[in-house]
């Protein structure tokens, strides 16, 4: 059974840097949607969609992740994945959209559209409508120099409000036993689990280049690999990704 909630909370606030250009290296297929999967340890039909996103992540045209929320964890299993963060997260998206919609698993595409996460035509189609123009702004990746280096390109028009960007660092793969709960018994195996997300900067539709410490890219236990977002401001019930690339694995 898909299940749902209907709370409404804050998102949390994290640090900005800037820094110089530099020259990117990107993989030869750029990503054509971002697809977020809200999960839980705790649910029980959250496992097919788990399932799902594991295939889902051998997808070059798309950049898939895994974000266990912690809202069923009173169910009897604290999901050991979980933090609040990513509950907070999905409950802006719902109220971004106006449509109050929480659930688990719910997969929502490219910030803007969500579907139960198991739903694999449901997700195509989603993924065709709102990847068929492409995201608005290029972002490109490069390390050197102990710095990852985000260059962000032009608008092809004028931006209203600046948009944010975010560093999320992920673990490509997490496999857990489930003692407790509706799962009991079970081992699942996750894709792409986000470990931490912060915030590193602006993109106001100029052309302009972010600089993080390498040891900040890499601080977060488990990460092996990352990914930057570039994402209309949830505070403002705005919620459309605009830029996406992932980083290398360790």
């Amino acid at each position: 059974m898909v299940r749902h909630t209907s709370n409404i909370a804050a998102a949390v606030a994290l640090l900005l840097l800037a820094g110089a250009p530099a020259h990117a290296q990107q993989p030869a297929v750029r990503p054509q949607a971002v697809v977020e999967l809200f999960t839980s340890q705790g649910c029980s039909s959250c496992p097919a969609a788990d399932a799902l996103f594991t295939e889902l992540a051998k997808d070059p045209k798309l950049i898939t992740l895994t974000l266990p929320v912690t809202y069923w964890d009173y169910l009897g299993w604290k999901d050991t994945l979980g933090q609040e963060v990513f509950s907070k997260r999905q409950k802006l998206y719902a109220k971004a959209r106006g449509d109050g919609q929480i659930y688990t698993p719910q997969a929502v595409v490219n910030g803007a559209a969500h579907i139960v996460g198991s739903d694999k035509g449901g997700i195509d189609k989603l993924v065709q409508e709102q990847g068929k123009s492409g995201f608005t702004v290029k972002v490109d990746l490069s390390e050197a120099d102990g710095a990852l280096r985000v260059a962000l390109g032009q608008a092809p028009f004028a931006s209203e409000k600046p948009a944010v960007v975010w560093l999320l660092q992920v673990s490509r793969t997490a496999t857990v036993p489930i003692e407790r709960g509706e799962n009991t018994g079970k081992t699942v195996t996750y894709a792409n689990v986000v470990r931490g997300i912060s915030r590193i900067g602006e993109w106001n539709g100029q052309a302009a280049t972010l600089s993080v410490p390498l040891e900040t890219v890499r601080s977060a236990a488990k990460a092996d690999s990352y990914v930057v977002l570039v994402q209309a401001d949830l505070y403002a019930r705005q919620s459309a990704i605009l830029g996406a690339a992932r980083g290398p694995a360790k």
